[in-house]
C-alpha cells in the first residue's frame, strides 16, 4: 500500500493495546504493509473525560465512539477500533463494522478487598459497576449487596477498591487479561452465571464503508467464528433498539457447526427477569440474533424500556 494507514483509537491503556493487536494483526496477516505504513493515533471521547455519572445520563454508548467515527468520516483516520461491547448497536450510516479480532475471554471477574469471593462478602457490602446488566446479575445471586456506581479506566477503578471506596468491583476478564492484571483477579463467572455484554471481549474494526481498499486489507484479519458471534449478539441489540439503560446479556458460542445463543433481558427496574436460548446453524446467526430479540421484546412486553 503506497499511502500511511491510520488507526484510531481511543487513548486509554487498554484500547491503545487493543489498536496494537489490530496492527500487529494486520502486519501479519498483509504482505503488501510494514510497520512504517500504519501509524496509532489517539482520540478523546467525551466517554472518557465525563466519570461522574453514567453513561446513559450523558448520552449513551456513543460517547466512546462518535469523535473516533467523525475522524473516519472527516478521513482523519482509515481504521477506527473499538471495543465492540462499547459501540450503539445501530450501525452508523456510511460506515462499516464487520470485521472483528478473534475474541479475547468474554467473562465477568470479581476483584476484591481481601481476595473475597462473591459468596463470602459480608452483607451490605458495596460493588462498584457502571452497568445496570451487571448490578441486577449479581442482586439476583446476592440481594443482600449494595452496588454503586463506578466509571474510570481499570487502573482508577481497581485504585479506588484498594483506598476501600467499594469492597468488590466486577469487571471483564478480557481488559484485565490484557492489562496483564490477571493477579488481582478474585473470582472468575462463567457466561452462564452472569451473561456478559454483547460483543464482550471482542476488538471490532471500523472504516468507511466506500473505501474497499482498507475493507480489502482489515477481512484478512477477521476472524469468521468471532464474526458470527459479533452478528447474533448485535442482532438481539437491534431487534430491541437497545442502549445503556437496557440491561441485557447476551452471549453466543459455536458448538461443533451450531451457534448457540444465550440472552437475558431484565425490567426497568431490574425486577423481573426474561430469558432465551437458541441454537442453530452457524450461517443463520443473524436470524437467530433476530429471533431471539423479538421473542425478549415480546416476553417483556417493553417493560425494558423507560
Amino acid at each position: 500500500m503506497k499511502k500511511k494507514i491510520i488507526i484510531g483509537s481511543r487513548g486509554s491503556k487498554l484500547a491503545l493495546i487493543y489498536a496494537k493487536k489490530v496492527k500487529e494483526a494486520l502486519l501479519n496477516f498483509s504482505e503488501n504493509i510494514d510497520e512504517q505504513n500504519i501509524e496509532i493515533k489517539s482520540i478523546s471521547t467525551k466517554g472518557d473525560t465525563i466519570l461522574d455519572k453514567r453513561l446513559s445520563d450523558l448520552g449513551g454508548k456513543g460517547l466512546f465512539s462518535k469523535n473516533i467515527e467523525e475522524e473516519l468520516f472527516n478521513k482523519e483516520i482509515d481504521i477506527a477500533v473499538h471495543a465492540l461491547k462499547d459501540m450503539p448497536a445501530i450501525e452508523t450510516q456510511g460506515l462499516r463494522t464487520a470485521c472483528f479480532l478473534k475474541r479475547n475471554d468474554p467473562r465477568e471477574i470479581l476483584i476484591s478487598l481481601k481476595n473475597k469471593k462473591l459468596n463470602e462478602l459480608e452483607k451490605k457490602s458495596v460493588v462498584g459497576t457502571s452497568s445496570f446488566r451487571r448490578e441486577f446479575q449479581l442482586k439476583r445471586i446476592r440481594n443482600d449487596l449494595n452496588c454503586e456506581l463506578i466509571r474510570g479506566n481499570v487502573d482508577t477503578r481497581i485504585s479506588k477498591l484498594k483506598k476501600g471506596k467499594y469492597d468488590a468491583i466486577i469487571l471483564s476478564s478480557a481488559g484485565i487479561k490484557s492489562l496483564d492484571l490477571s493477579n488481582e483477579i478474585t473470582q472468575f463467572f462463567t457466561t452462564s452465571e452472569i451473561i456478559p455484554s454483547a460483543g464482550q471481549g471482542i476488538i471490532a474494526l471500523q472504516c468507511r464503508k466506500e473505501d474497499n481498499q482498507i475493507i480489502e486489507l482489515i477481512e484478512k484479519v477477521n476472524h469468521k467464528p468471532t464474526f458470527y458471534c459479533a452478528l447474533a449478539e448485535r442482532s438481539v441489540l437491534k431487534i430491541l433498539e437497545g442502549d445503556c439503560e437496557t440491561a441485557i446479556g447476551v452471549h453466543a458460542e459455536i458448538k461443533k457447526d451450531e451457534i448457540e445463543l444465550n440472552a437475558e433481558l431484565f425490567s426497568i427496574d431490574g425486577t423481573e427477569r426474561f430469558c432465551e436460548k437458541i441454537s442453530g446453524k452457524i450461517e443463520l446467526a443473524e436470524n437467530l440474533g433476530e429471533k431471539v430479540g423479538k421473542i425478549l421484546r415480546e416476553k417483556s412486553n417493553n417493560s425494558y424500556k423507560k
